[in-house]
């Protein structure tokens, strides 16, 4: 297909219009139009990516995630920096747009001072045709009524030399008139001619400048439509390559993600944060009833290595007190070995003094719970202990060795290995 130009195709039928030129007018002031909206685009989308870029950059920096620990924490770190980086890439690439629309505006203020002085020759040149065109239009009727008046002052002439009854002197002044038209005729149509070469000579010059004109408006609307096919396909390529970018970014984020491990992130909490190993002992039932033993001039209740406090029971409804000696001196006893559900064993109590318990051979024994001794004679355990028993007391104290120390503990804390 043969490849039309700018000069080949915009003129007009009429001498004085400008059909051709009021479209490749047109034409210019659509491509201006077309730079300052695509210069609008650019100007808002580099707004947009601005704020949203430094809103990234703010969300970064407020989030916060300092309680979390270990390998998860690593990752938020990551993806607070990596949101961070985005962030900057955005407003980044909001510099560059600007920076573009800098350009565009540029060129659009060039483009538009060349064009002014090619308007301004056209307009000068289209004048100078329509002036000297109508010059030439009003020579031209001078000459068609000059020539028109010399025919009729022939006609006349000839009409009268041609009369039986005409005097020489009319035939003389007829001829006279007649070499005047002619004459003046004459000089018409060398004014006509001369318009005519004028005119010319004009439209020549006219057309020069036309075609050049055509000739640098093409070339300005190939300049434009390459600055903006290549200034979007820039601007494509630039969010092209942020996608590219964010996403190696969010790779980052995703390998920090894989190396985060729950368990080790369990353990870590569970080595810094610990506090006890076991549960607390369980609260146990105490009769009232099964503490009273013999006292002494204290008050004190006293076992085979283990001091209680009691004071005097009401024995009957009506709240008289009886003598505490007879209170010691009267049947009371517990089965023999029956222990309680607590830390202090059922006490065996009668008149007569304990009966010694028998020693235990030495064995091994490891703490349940957790004890921790309330009185000189008694001794602290802690859970997974391991004790050497070497008297288990009826009254549920028992006697053990742990290392070089020894004392007595529950016997109800104790479990044989």
């Amino acid at each position: 297909m043969m490849e039309l130009q700018f000069k080949d195709v915009f003129w007009a039928r009429d001498f004085t219009s400008q059909e051709g030129y009021d479209a490749l007018l047109q034409k210019m002031r659509d491509g201006r139009r077309m730079c300052k909206d695509v210069e609008e685009l650019l100007r808002m989308r580099a707004q947009v990516e601005e704020k949203y870029g430094k809103e990234l950059v703010s969300i970064a920096r407020k989030a916060g995630g300092n309680t979390e620990i270990n390998t998860l924490r690593a990752s938020f770190e990551a993806l607070k920096t990596q949101m961070e980086n985005i962030g900057n890439l955005h407003i980044q690439v909001a510099g560059q747009l600007k920076e573009e629309v800098r350009r565009l505006e540029q060129y659009r203020e060039r483009q538009k001072e060349q064009r002014k002085k090619f308007e301004g020759v056209m307009e000068k040149m289209h004048k100078l045709k329509v002036n000297v065109y109508k010059k030439t239009t009003e020579a031209k009727k001078n000459y068609d009524q000059k020539c028109k008046d010399a025919d009729e002052a022939e006609y006349v002439h000839e009409k009268i030399s041609n009369l039986m009854t005409a005097t020489p002197k009319q035939i003389e002044k007829a001829l006279c008139k007649s070499k005047n038209c002619r004459d003046v005729a004459n000089d018409a149509d060398k004014n006509y001619k001369s318009s005519i070469d004028q005119l010319d000579k004009t439209r020549q010059d006219w057309e020069q400048t036309y075609i050049k004109t055509c000739e640098i408006f093409q070339q300005h609307e190939m300049d434009r439509i390459n600055i903006l096919r290549n200034s979007l396909w820039v601007h494509c390529n630039q969010f092209s390559l942020q996608c590219v970018r964010n996403d190696e970014m969010y790779e980052e984020v995703r390998k920090g993600l894989e190396n985060c491990d729950i368990i080790s992130d369990i353990q870590d909490f569970i080595k810094n944060e610990m506090t006890e190993t076991s549960p607390p002992a369980p609260i146990v039932y105490e009769n009232y009833y099964d503490r009273q033993a013999s006292v002494d001039s204290n008050g004190m209740l006293r076992t085979p290595g283990v001091m209680k406090r009691f004071t005097n029971l009401l024995q009957d409804c009506s709240g008289s007190r009886q003598n505490l000696n007879d209170e010691l001196g009267s049947s009371v006893s517990t089965t023999s070995g029956e222990k309680s559900d607590g830390v202090y064993a059922s006490i065996a109590i009668s008149g007569e003094p304990a009966k010694p318990s028998a020693p235990a051979s030495s064995a091994c024994y490891k703490a349940l719970y957790e004890y921790t001794a309330q009185n000189h004679d008694e001794l602290s355990i802690a859970v997974g202990d391991i004790v050497e028993v070497t008297e288990e007391g009826e009254d549920g104290w028992w006697s053990v060795r742990k290392n070089s120390q020894a004392g007595l503990v529950p016997g109800s804390y104790l479990e044989k290995i």
